[in-house]
């Protein structure tokens, strides 16, 4: 990853099933000290650079650390009004309007201890600076 580049931390610090990449982020900072990580709250504007977002987020389901690539991977809820809107829908709906072309999510299981989903991560991270 580049020097400088920014990655979206995304989790809710009041639910422990949630929170994780937030814990993450002071670890993630010593070890990759040249990335901004900024905590971010997915419901709020999601600035993209260069048409580029990467994220960390807790994703429900998994087994391990993933890397999400593709736009059309993400389930989107039922929206009935406009506090249904969820990460998945902020990026589609980015990308419909032409500002997303390119997305990275590193999906963090909801039932992982932190130093397992630390190494996880980083392992991820490293691989894709190596391969991008």
């Amino acid at each position: 990853m580049n020097k400088n580049k920014k990655i979206y931390i995304f989790g809710n610090v009041l639910l422990d099933f949630d929170n994780l990449p937030i814990k993450l982020a002071p670890k993630l900072k010593k070890t990759f000290p040249e990335i901004d990580f900024i905590i971010h709250d997915p419901n709020e504007n999601l600035k993209p650079e260069n048409n580029e977002l990467i994220i960390i987020d807790t994703v429900e389901g998994l087994k391990e650390t993933i890397i999400i690539d593709e736009i059309k991977k993400i389930k989107s809820s039922p929206t009935c009004s406009m506090h249904d809107f969820d990460l998945g829908f902020n990026l589609k709906l980015l990308k419909k309007l032409g500002k997303l072309k390119k997305i990275i999510i590193f999906g963090v299981p909801m039932n992982i201890n932190e130093k397992k989903a630390l190494k996880q991560l980083t392992k991820l991270m490293k691989w894709h600076n190596n391969n991008s």
